[in-house]
């Protein structure tokens, strides 16, 4: 069960770094602006994409939170990746960068199945 809970928090931790603070403090840069519209997104959509992802990661560290709502938290992350991995495809094709969004998917993957582990063992 300690293996379970380190892997849980060093891959959720890394999540909630990637994905909720650094857009959180960075989102407004003109680089994060340009990543938008270089996919062809509005730039509200990566406003509300920001906004999501930091209350989607606070939903995966923060205990008290039921598991209805972090399973839509997880469900969410998968999504947002998975669909990071099509934009950028469609736009510049299958390259190295292209499938950077796979490696946090692999981390959420992670996150997930220590967390439902760590759930399994508590009811028991």
């Amino acid at each position: 069960m300690k293996n379970q809970k380190i892997i849980f928090w060093i891959t959720t931790g890394i999540i909630f770094i990637m994905e909720g603070l650094i857009p959180l403090f960075t989102s407004q840069s003109e680089l994060a602006k340009e990543g938008i519209r270089h996919l062809g997104y509005p730039e509200y959509f990566g406003n509300a994409l920001v906004v999501f992802k930091v209350l989607g990661t606070f939903s995966l560290i923060i205990p008290q939170v039921s598991k209805r709502i972090k399973e839509w938290a997880y469900a969410g992350f998968a999504f947002n990746f998975i669909f990071a991995i099509i934009s950028n495809i469609a736009v510049d094709d299958l390259n190295p960068l292209a499938l950077f969004p796979l490696a946090f998917l692999g981390l959420l993957i992670a996150s997930y199945i220590s967390y439902n582990k760590l759930n399994s063992n508590q009811i028991k």
